[in-house]
């Protein structure tokens, strides 16, 4: 089973503003700060689950991740707080929520700027993105940071969208992802079939077991078609296994749409 750090979030220092979510830098006990993502925020657990299982995924695939933790919210931390919606939001969000370290001095990546991002990194974050079928990684909101010239992949909580509606899911685990079309990266990815053959390598059935293993039980849906928090995870590995079974259907989209669009 893959170990995410606990930790107890201590102090609650500023919001991001970004986007619905309202994600904010929060220290913990181990004196370090993250990047909370709220249980209680709009797009709730299911961003949770996407942020962690994507995330590893990411990291076990060698691409840079801020490491993944859970945050334990008190309520104490809440009723202190000037904001009503954000004070609204921690008291719905007490328990088990979701931390991303916190890269103070990073900026946002422009693939436009020189020097070119080199191929072979292009091509494996395209094909991550369509694996765990992630459609936010456009020119407009390209969720790459640079931090000491090393590129950083955050905020995959829209990924694995196919675990909002779970009807037909091993059958929907073989989409071509259409929306790869948009990837800010993909004109510079080059090198997809290889990148291909380097993914299959490295996310073996244990590896992806692992993954799902550490998804907590109280971020599952208890309104999901499943009998128990195993079945729901096997759900999940199913999905998983089956995509990387036919990540030839993704491969060969992403090359036809690079194609038209050099």
């Amino acid at each position: 089973m893959l170990h995410i750090r606990t930790l107890t979030t201590t102090r609650y220092l500023t919001p991001l503003h970004e986007g619905s979510s309202l994600p904010a830098v929060v220290e913990a006990e181990d004196g370090e700060l993250y990047v909370m993502k709220f249980a209680g925020a709009g797009q709730g657990r299911k961003a949770l689950i996407a942020e962690l299982v994507a995330g590893e995924i990411g990291r076990a695939l060698g691409l840079r991740v801020p490491e993944i933790v859970l945050l334990t919210l008190d309520p104490a931390l809440g009723p202190s707080e000037p904001n009503q919606e954000i004070r609204d939001l921690l008291r719905v969000s007490v328990g088990l929520n979701l931390g991303m370290r916190y890269l103070p001095r990073a900026f946002t990546f422009d693939p436009s700027l020189p020097p070119p991002i080199e191929a072979g990194l292009a091509s494996a974050i395209v094909w991550f993105d369509a694996y765990v079928t992630n459609p936010d990684r456009a020119l407009r909101n390209v969720n790459i940071l640079e931090s000491a010239h090393e590129l950083w992949l955050i905020d995959h909580g829209v990924a694995l969208y196919f675990h909002h509606d779970w009807r037909d899911y091993r059958a929907r685990s073989r989409s071509p992802f259409p929306l790869i079309k948009d990837h800010a990266l993909l004109p510079y990815a080059a090198l997809l079939p290889a990148a291909d053959l380097d993914a299959k390598a490295l996310l073996t059935s244990e590896v992806i077991a692992g993954i799902v293993s550490a998804i907590p039980d109280d971020w599952l849906d208890p309104a999901a078609p499943f009998v128990s928090p195993a079945e729901q995870r096997h759900a999940y590995l199913e999905f998983l296994t089956g995509r990387l079974e036919a990540s030839d259907i993704f491969v060969t989209e992403a090359n036809r749409v690079r194609a038209e669009r050099l």
